[in-house]
């Protein structure tokens, strides 16, 4: 969904939201649109992998905007990364192991 009201690309992150909870606002009456980051580094969709983590470790971010041409083709983050990087055993969640109680 686009807000014409606010030109370019923005992205709403967690970080953003934590910082407006911790500034003392609220989150059920605060608008997404100022809290947005602005401030993006775009990737091409022909960026490896590599290239894209590369990218946001030296930037100090989890999140590239991939556009393609002039439009949005999606957004691709740390954990997408890491999720193709690691096999899919490991990408498995951690069951809860039984803890051991003596009767």
């Amino acid at each position: 969904m686009v807000d014409p009201e606010h030109a370019g690309v923005g992205i709403l992150t967690e970080r953003d939201i934590l910082d407006s909870v911790a500034a003392g606002e609220d989150p059920d009456t605060e608008l997404a649109g100022p809290h947005r980051t602005e401030d993006l580094t775009y990737a091409s969709p022909e960026w490896t992998l590599e290239e894209a983590a590369e990218a946001m470790i030296k930037g100090g971010f989890r999140h590239l905007v991939v556009v393609e041409g002039h439009d949005v083709a999606g957004l691709l983050s740390m954990r997408d990364i890491v999720r193709c990087w690691t096999s899919a055993e490991a990408a498995q969640p951690a069951h809860p192991q039984a803890v051991a109680t003596s009767a």
